[in-house]
């Protein structure tokens, strides 16, 4: 086992059922598990547009993530007050035009009563 698969493995640990059963779907283009994992109101956030409500946010995961086979290998976890931010790689067949070889983003969830109640998927730049 390499070190990042280490360091993989470790924050994934760290995760909620729910977050955990999130990233094993999406890696699995599994949508239904994926929008499972939602609350009905749930929201997202990715790319500065918000997908509201858990039909919205099916429309959203059908396309842009299991229609583009996205991955995220996640590379760090860190709990925030009522936040769990998931740092993560992306990979997929999405269009990469102006994006850096290795695009890290951040997911910011917010989870309540066992289910995802918001998602802000963030590209962050170095401060």
């Amino acid at each position: 086992m390499t070190n990042s698969d280490t360091d993989a493995t470790t924050a994934t640990a760290a995760l909620s059922p729910v977050l955990a059963e999130h990233l094993r779907a999406v890696n699995a283009f599994d949508l239904d598990a994926i929008v499972a994992t939602f609350a009905e109101d749930a929201l997202v956030n990715d790319a500065r547009r918000e997908f509201w409500g858990i039909e919205a946010i099916r429309a959203w995961v059908a396309k842009e993530m299991v229609g583009d086979k996205v991955t995220l290998d996640v590379t760090e976890v860190l709990n925030h007050n009522d936040q769990t931010l998931v740092r993560a790689r992306y990979d997929g067949e999405y269009d990469k035009t102006n994006l850096p070889g290795e695009l890290i983003m951040t997911n910011y969830f917010t989870v309540r009563d066992g289910k995802i109640v918001s998602l802000f998927v963030i590209r962050n730049q170095n401060a």
